[in-house]
């Protein structure tokens, strides 16, 4: 008598528990699978200049980078104000490793300084780092990206899920591999200005070197004299 007042009780509550579970699995069936991530970067600096980044640099040329906020939402929100705010002219590439990467975003040039604005939550994804990509330095804690970013040199795929990667160089390579090495280096390149490509800013005029003082009868007197 007991064993079949069980039996019913558990297939009771099969009954029960079965429309719960269907309906589960139907709304699993009906959710929209994930948007697969998007590795296309446009090159064309026309198109959407709001995510264009440019960086004057102290060697002369202005890189472009494309930022790519389906990849990182809050790091590329996180560049752009700080950009606007003037953060980032007169910061120098502190950490330039030959055939590796050269980081910049240290106000101090130490590499142990940011913004004032709170670290960011990592978002890491699968996009890979190739020549060109721009992600963002943290220590080894993974939510402690702030401001300072490295621009890959060569493919480093082992960076990969680990760094938050927000964008790509689309134009100026050539002055990124330009960059003095060093950690730091002896005469550091310098960004002298970002901007933000929407903003209309035109690169800053390059300052050309001292001219070297001409020596007349007067100084070679009186240095003779002396």
């Amino acid at each position: 008598m007991v064993s079949r007042f069980l039996t019913a009780l558990a297939l009771g509550a099969a009954l029960i528990a079965s429309p719960a579970m269907a309906k589960d699995k139907q709304e699993e069936a009906a959710a929209p699978a994930p948007k697969p991530l998007n590795y296309v970067v446009n090159a064309d600096q026309t198109a959407d200049r709001e995510n264009i980044l440019y960086l004057d640099l102290s060697n002369g040329g202005r890189v472009a980078i494309r930022l790519m906020p389906e990849w990182a939402p809050s790091h590329v929100e996180r560049i752009k104000t700080l950009v606007r705010e003037g953060f980032y002219n007169g910061v120098i590439f502190h950490r330039v490793i030959d055939g590796f990467m050269a980081q910049t975003g240290d106000p101090t040039g130490t590499g142990q300084g940011g913004s004032p604005l709170p670290d960011l939550k990592a978002e890491f994804n699968a996009v890979p780092h190739v020549r060109g990509t721009v992600s963002m330095a943290r220590t080894n804690e993974p939510d402690t990206a702030n401001s300072q970013f490295f621009i890959v040199f060569y493919p480093r795929f082992a960076l990969d899920h680990k760094y938050t990667n927000f964008g790509r160089v689309i134009a100026g390579m050539d002055y990124v591999d330009a960059i003095v090495r060093g950690e730091p280096p002896q005469n550091p390149t310098k960004i002298v200005q970002a901007s933000i490509a929407a903003d209309n800013k035109a690169a800053p005029a390059p300052v050309a070197p001292a001219a070297p003082t001409a020596i007349t009868a007067d100084m070679l007197s009186n240095s003779t004299s002396n």
